[in-house]
């Protein structure tokens, strides 16, 4: 039966077990000077080598890991699942314009905006762009309902998106942007729905041709960007839904004062005609007329006195 000797060896370790024979006793009493040199130097070296136990947990792992890898791969179709990109934060949803409109004091204009789905939805998403709207108070609003109760659907809406334009504008910049202005129910096309934004004085207001006199700019409700609501102090009326104002007819012109009467050339040439003295009878007058006329001659101070009866004569044609 084969006897164990405990040896020191390069290729194993402290208490490594090895068959004793005489063959192997041998060899170990010749190679002892050089066992115990290598001995020292695997002792050295066994000072950095890792326990047997921390080895075989080490190679358990990696084995695990050999397994495991590649029904992971497969499971994921052979690729590396990417890390999910974060979202970017979505924007602030804009504010609701009906909102600012109840809070400012416009709550009966609000409220019909509110109940025409259509211009609602306009209002709102005209209001991620830029909007201005003009909000008439509730007593103008109630004081126009009788006319607002008689327009259809689709003239209800209109009249209500009349009430704004699509820009942000504040106060400084309607003052500075006066003219005539789109509105958010203005069809490009067609170009209708249009008003006149003015400066009466420090007061903006706001003119349409069916309506014979502007609506003024009362306060700011609410102003920031991209939103500014304004109160009004009248309903706004569009010209294609009501009738135009007629223009006042101008002033007659006075007609130019007429000359005087002048007197006409005939009359004086018979004036003229009329004061010369009448000449002497021809011969071929009457003896009747001759006689007269001697009679006339021969009498004293007869030349003056016909002077005078033919000067009395042109008074009374004249």
């Amino acid at each position: 039966m084969a006897t164990f000797a405990i040896t020191t060896e390069p290729q194993g370790h402290p208490g490594y077990m090895y068959p004793s024979s005489p063959h192997t006793q041998h060899h170990c009493t010749a190679a002892t000077r050089v066992t115990r040199l290598t001995a020292r130097f695997y002792a050295q070296t066994l000072r950095h080598t890792p326990p047997l136990a921390t080895m075989r947990r080490f190679h358990l792992a990696a084995a695990a890991l050999l397994i495991l890898l590649p029904n992971a791969a497969a499971a994921t179709g052979g690729k590396a699942s990417p890390v999910a990109a974060k979202a970017p934060a979505a924007p602030p949803a804009p504010p609701n314009i009906t909102a600012a409109m109840v809070k400012g004091g416009c709550k009966a204009f609000a409220a019909l905006v509110a109940a025409t789905p259509d211009a609602l939805s306009t209002f709102q998403s005209a209001a991620g762009g830029g909007v201005t709207a003009f909000c008439p108070t509730d007593g103008a609003v109630r004081s126009f309902m009788p006319r607002y109760k008689n327009l259809t659907a689709d003239g209800k809406a209109s009249l209500l998106l009349f009430h704004a334009v699509p820009v942000y504008y504040t106060l400084r910049g309607l003052k500075s942007n006066n003219g005539v202005m789109n509105t958010l129910a203005t069809d490009g096309a067609a170009r209708n729905y249009n008003f006149t934004v003015q400066n009466q004085g420090d007061q903006v207001t706001i003119r349409t041709e069916a309506s014979d006199e502007a609506a003024r700019v009362e306060s700011t409700l609410y102003d920031k960007d991209p939103i500014a609501v304004y109160a009004l102090d009248t309903v706004l009326e569009p010209v294609e839904l009501f009738d135009p104002v007629e223009a006042p007819a101008p002033a007659p012109t006075p007609a130019p004062a007429a000359d005087a009467p002048k007197a006409s050339s005939s009359k004086r040439v018979r004036h003229r005609h009329v004061a010369d003295a009448p000449g002497p009878a021809g011969d071929d007058a009457s003896p009747a007329d001759q006689r007269k006329n001697s009679n006339k001659n021969a009498a004293p101070g007869a030349p003056r006195l016909r002077w005078l009866a033919a000067v009395a004569l042109a008074i009374a044609l004249a």
